[in-house]
């Protein structure tokens, strides 16, 4: 185990304050995050002078300093915008600032000149345009001359800047071009959803032709309305000052996706069927209403009652005015059976046997979880476009092109995984200056750059056991830059790659977590960075190796910095099922003596929320309330431990899909290593070690207390999942498939299925109004209980608390219940 010297509490500060490097050992920055993997990743020693109290951990966090928030750059490249935090409400405050200077507040009635976070520009850089309120700003970048071209109740957005030179934008279901000198706005195409009007119709029936022969008058208003849609048609035709570009996308249908071609003559439309999200019967009773009454809030719809659905792409030629829907029948494996496996074991425990066959599968446009960009990508000419889809059944992702002389796909890329694709990690894209696709992809295990010339072969740019991720491609083609954990799983700095050599070079040397935004002039990097003891900040550095980093904000409080906190170590805990390690954080006891002998330590293992998330990294948790009640309990003399168990985000694909069909089995054997480790290196007794969660975390307890009761002697489920049938569908139905379709990894999965196992203490905190995992959780497992005649747990309930606690209250009793749990049973 690596020791560290000790240094004063102002020296550990100041480490952060200036954003210098933390010391980390050198076995760490060079490890691979398999085998050869670091032990011990040493992080800054603890700091402060005042002991944290568990109502200070757990009051509104205000008092940390209020952390710059959605920061990005200017149209000059010089000043960053950012918001920050009123202290007391939830209103946020706009600020700018300049290397060098101090922050200032933008006052209200300036809100609209300082651009956006997802601005555009013009192919020759001099314009940005932006929308503020929903009204659409275009500034002079040179002169910083702004113009305001609509003002309006209808909100503007899609802003993107056509090969004109004209800016085009969406309003509704319909897309307007604006000549940004004159001001002249014309309408490009209106999308309706609805069957295309049928017009005049000549008589059909027998009593309407005999109408039309006996009745003058019926015969002349029937030729007077075919004259008049004639005179129309007519006129469209042949006056161009007409907006008359109008496609109907059917009844019953939802606009999923609308993207226009740079040249303004195509359009990509994207429709599902108008199906409810949810039943009448999804709701979520509120007894804690504004009015005093029992308030019934409509809530999300359960996988179990979830259907099929497909997606139709639309291909719209504005010019010839002509749409068709696009079939899938060109990609590859669009009617693979690639559920045969399971649904043969799901039929042969059911006494059936059954037979595959292919059949086309419901495919729709790709959802990244994470994305700030669109499924429908189109090259900088306009005579390439690019869609990402999905399969419903999460076992496939498609790149395909649009051949738009035969109106059909063209496969660029399939992404098979039998477990599923992943959310995440779906950037791509076109090159700026080439029919060429840069995209990322799990293929290889973890999620890697490629480019593939669309009538080329793909090429990857970068390899290696780490995870790449937020993609930036310069506009001369010659370089992408993006965030990646290579030089641990924990640590994440910002590299660029040459899209020729494949050469990566790292920008950022700072060992924490570091998110970042290129320059428009592509000189400069935003950085937003935060360490393991301290929140974000936002930095500036040139974008090219070895840079100087400057800081910008500097918004933690004294009253936090003087707080006495015991900074976790990450360590790589061995697996006994994998060759890679089990990364966590361990807060060793504020009194903890190297080698002590005695098997005398209590100890706490916390299950991050989420499943799919990292915890374990160098970077500031957004468990920053677990993060000091841990500190508290080490100053106590605890052991805690905080595990990115299987399942969890950083690790690549196998890590993620592990718990494929089997949630809550690997992530437990994964504790049991994590229990045998303390026990072999912190001195820990295995009889006094307990476990606690919330959401996933609280599936997690559950299944510890009830599949493996030897393991912790109490535990806490806080808002915790017992049956996954009863959990939304985009999440669960990745991991579990569909319970109509596999219920064998629903009963294997869910806690209630388990609920006699049940046999040490366990506490279940549970939000009444929660959206996400509903009280119906809690509820049904508790009676389930009763029934068993099981006495040994307890619920707390929270009558106005949704699934992420907001009242300072509700944190603090939650809490205080966790740590006397422990106390009383460790």
């Amino acid at each position: 185990m690596i020791k560290h010297s000790l240094i004063s509490a102002a020296v550990a500060a100041s480490l952060f304050l200036t954003g210098c490097q933390t010391t980390t050992s050198t076995d760490a920055k060079n490890a691979e995050p398999a085998s050869n993997f670091a032990p011990v990743v040493a992080t800054p020693l603890d700091f402060g002078g005042e002991n944290i109290t568990l109502k200070q951990a757990m009051a509104h966090p205000d008092w940390l300093g209020r952390q710059p928030e959605r920061a990005f750059w200017a149209a000059d490249s010089q000043t960053v915008i950012f918001n920050r935090k009123q202290a007391g409400n939830e209103l946020r405050n706009t600020f700018a600032v300049t290397t060098g200077k101090a922050p200032t507040q933008v006052v209200l009635n300036q809100l609209h000149t300082v651009g956006a976070k997802n601005a555009v520009y013009s192919k020759d850089g001099a314009v940005q345009a932006y929308t503020f309120e929903g009204n659409v700003f275009v500034k002079n970048i040179k002169t910083g001359a702004i113009k305001q071209l609509t003002q309006s109740s209808d909100r503007a957005r899609s802003l993107q800047f056509l090969n004109s030179g004209e800016l085009a934008y969406r309003t509704g279901n319909s897309f307007f071009s604006v000549d940004i000198n004159s001001g002249l706005t014309k309408e490009l195409v209106k999308l309706h959803l609805a069957d295309k009007p049928k017009g005049t119709q000549e008589p059909s029936t027998y009593i309407a032709k005999e109408q039309h022969k006996l009745i003058d008058f019926v015969k002349l208003t029937h030729k007077n309305a075919l004259d008049k849609e004639q005179r129309k048609a007519q006129l469209n035709a042949e006056n161009d000052t007409i907006a008359s570009n109008q496609f109907y996308l059917g009844k019953g249908n939802r606009l999923v996706e609308a993207s226009l071609s740079p040249e303004g003559d195509k359009l990509i439309a994207v429709v599902t069927k108008s199906t409810p999200w949810r039943a009448d019967t999804d709701i979520m009773p509120n007894y804690v209403s504004q009015n005093g009454d029992i308030e019934a809030v409509p809530a999300r719809r359960r996988v179990a009652d979830s259907k099929p659905s497909s997606s139709d792409v639309i291909f719209i030629d504005i010019a010839s005015k002509a749409q068709t829907t696009l079939s899938y029948e060109t990609l590859p494996g669009f009617d693979e059976d690639v559920l045969a496996a399971e649904k043969a074991e799901n039929a042969k425990a059911e006494g059936r046997t059954y037979e595959s066959k292919r059949e086309p599968r419901h495919i729709n446009l790709m959802m990244d979880w994470g994305w700030d960009q669109s499924a429908v990508q189109w090259n900088s000419s306009g005579s390439q476009v690019a869609v990402m889809l999905e399969a419903w059944d999460n076992k496939d992702r498609w790149i395909a092109t649009v051949d738009f002389d035969n109106r059909e796909f063209k496969s660029q890329h399939r992404l098979h995984d039998d477990a599923w694709v992943n959310y995440t990690y779906n950037d791509f894209g076109w090159m700026n200056n080439s029919d060429t696709l840069y995209y990322l992809s799990e293929e290889t295990g973890y999620s890697h750059i490629y480019t593939k010339p669309v009538n080329g072969k793909a090429k990857q740019l970068t390899k290696g056991q780490f995870v790449v991720s937020h993609l930036t491609l310069s506009k001369d083609d010659s370089q992408i830059y993006f965030k990646a954990n290579v030089k641990h799983p924990g640590i994440y700095e910002v590299y660029r790659v040459n899209t020729q050599t494949a050469e990566k070079v790292a920008l950022t040397d700072l060992d924490g977590m570091t998110d970042y935004e290129l320059s428009q002039d592509e000189q400069k990097l935003l950085l937003n960075h935060s360490k393991i003891m301290m929140p974000n900040e936002l930095y500036v550095a040139d974008a090219k190796p070895n840079a100087q980093v400057t800081r910008l904000t500097n918004t933690v409080s004294d009253e936090f910095l003087n707080k006495k906190l015991i900074a976790p170590k990450i360590v790589a805990v061995p697996s006994s099922h994998t060759e890679q390690p089990i990364y966590a954080k361990v807060y060793y006891p504020a009194d903890y003596v190297e080698g002590e002998t005695g098997k005398t330590r209590k100890a706490v293992i916390f299950n991050h929320g989420a499943g799919y998330l990292q915890n374990s990294h160098m970077g500031w948790s957004g468990y920053f309330r677990e993060f000091m009640f841990h500190s508290l309990l080490a100053s106590e003399g605890y052991v805690v431990m905080d595990m990115d168990y299987r399942a969890s985000k950083g690790y690549g694909r196998d890590w993620r899909t592990a718990i494929y069909r089997q949630m809550g089995t690997p992530e437990i054997q994964d504790l049991e290593d994590g229990v045998k480790w303390m026990a072999e290196n912190v001195n820990v007794d295995t009889g006094a070690v307990g476990t606690y969660g919330g959401s996933y975390g609280g599936f997690m307890t559950f299944m510890a207390l009830l599949t493996k009761p030897d393991l912790f002697q109490a535990g806490a489920a806080l808002r915790p999942v017992s049956d996954w049938a009863y959990y939304n569908t985009p999440y669960t139905s990745n991991i579990l498939n569909h319970p109509d379709v596999d219920p064998i990894a629903y009963r294997r999965s869910s806690p209630i299925y388990f609920a006699e196992g049940l046999e040490k203490p366990l506490l279940i905190n549970a939000p009444m109004v929660d959206d996400n995992v509903f009280f119906q959780d809690v509820v049904r497992l508790v009676q389930r209980f009763i029934e068993l005649e099981k006495e040994n747990f307890e619920t707390a309930i929270y009558p106005v608390e949704p699934h992420g606690f907001r009242q300072p209250t509700g944190w603090l009793d939650e809490y205080r219940r966790i740590y006397k749990l422990f106390k009383d049973h460790l």
